[in-house]
């Protein structure tokens, strides 16, 4: 069982959170809105922890700050970089990669951009497994890529392999983007799992971009498998993509890694991938360094906490709501397809118990929701009375 016992994060409130300013806390109205009982609105929407992050990660910032280190990147700090995710991923995953090929990016959209660009024949389709992260559904367009949508099994939610292969045939697609742990159901897929992946896409001679920048967090003794690990094959197609924004919750300091597996894709991003790496933050691959080197003791209490939350969401009253308790991630996709809505439930919790959700077609999944589970479980255990509430 989680340790539920008192802890610092309780002591965060609501009200701080709004007068901090964030997105999730001050977007869709959340600054202030209030239900149609006149009470505030809980920001649950955006994927990011409301937790002050770990103090080595403080300390970096604040001495890029004090010895003014806002200038472009030195190569000195991207080696420093690599070096600290290549001995976290080797030490939490056992993956070895060369820290050579590991490369900074802004974030994980700008890497996705750079693989479809890059290392997909022009004008081929984009496979995307739904549903999904919600900005994977779009931007394969913006690029002039049709984007194909693959629904994944009912729940529990798994990828539908057959539906892969028949896509891949029927769409010409060259790119598979594969979320692990997915985002949003939550969902760490095995070993085997993956293997069966790498058989689908080397069938249709494909490539894997695979998002794994929620890898650190994971519950129940489970392990993050890195697809690229599993199999030369798979090390072949793939180009992953990581961060340390969401497991010490830095997004706005906007550093993420590349993870080249092979040789040929380490040569190809060296005379194409400037562009992407240009606009990585300064503070934010320092934060990052600290992250990784310095921030595991913290990033062990706060899976502890996570998973008290989970604890919480999985004895919440909620007839009628399906709950998919997340493997991995912060995130817990709802299921409410069952309540005969005549309008989004998303759109039915705002209004009625004041709780702000991902709608779920927004994820290529009607009638579900993406609930945030990192937030003081106080306000989570407040959140989940008023969604009971409403349905009663």
């Amino acid at each position: 069982m989680p340790d539920t016992a008192a802890h610092p994060f309780d002591a965060l409130t609501a009200d701080a959170m709004r007068a901090g300013g964030s997105w999730k806390w001050s977007g869709q109205g959340v600054g202030d809105g209030v239900d149609r009982h006149g009470r505030p609105l809980i920001g649950a929407f955006v994927a990011e922890m409301d937790f002050p992050t770990a103090g080595p990660v403080v300390e970096a910032v604040r001495a890029s700050a004090g010895a003014s280190q806002f200038g472009y990147l030195a190569d000195a700090w991207v080696a420093d970089l690599a070096a600290a995710c290549a001995a976290f991923w080797a030490d939490r995953f056992g993956w070895s990669v060369d820290p050579e090929r590991i490369r900074p990016v802004p974030d994980v959209m700008t890497a996705l951009v750079a693989t479809i660009e890059h290392f997909t024949p022009p004008g081929t389709p984009v496979l995307l497994p739904t549903p999904a992260y919600m900005p994977f559904l779009t931007v394969p367009g913006r690029l002039g890529r049709e984007m194909v949508p693959v629904p994944m099994t009912a729940a529990p939610f798994a990828l539908d392999l057959d539906a892969l292969d028949a896509a891949f045939v029927s769409s010409g697609a060259k790119l598979l983007v594969l979320t692990n742990p997915h985002n949003p159901t939550g969902r760490v897929f095995t070993r085997d799992e993956l293997r069966a992946v790498t058989a689908v896409v080397e069938r249709h001679g494909a490539r894997v971009f695979a998002d794994e920048i929620h890898a650190p967090l994971v519950f129940d003794g489970r392990a993050h498998v890195p697809y690229a690990s599993t199999s030369e094959a798979a090390a072949a197609h793939t180009v992953t993509a990581t961060s340390a924004s969401k497991a010490w919750n830095l997004p706005g300091l906007k550093c993420g890694q590349v993870i080249l597996s092979n040789a040929a894709d380490a040569a190809r991003w060296s005379e194409r991938g400037y562009l992407a790496e240009h606009s990585t933050a300064t503070p934010g691959v320092l934060a990052s360094t600290a992250a990784y080197a310095h921030g595991r003791a913290w990033l062990d209490d706060v899976l502890a906490y996570l998973d008290g939350n989970r604890a919480l969401l999985r004895d919440a009253p909620l007839p009628g709501v399906g709950k998919e308790i997340p493997e991995g991630t912060y995130l817990a996709w709802l299921d409410a397809s069952g309540l005969g809505l005549d309008e989004p439930p998303s759109a039915f919790f705002a209004r009625e118990a004041g709780v702000v959700l991902t709608d779920g077609a927004l994820c290529g999944g009607p009638g579900g929701m993406r609930l945030t589970l990192a937030t003081a479980r106080p306000v989570l255990a407040e959140a989940l009375e008023r969604m009971a509430a409403a349905l009663s």
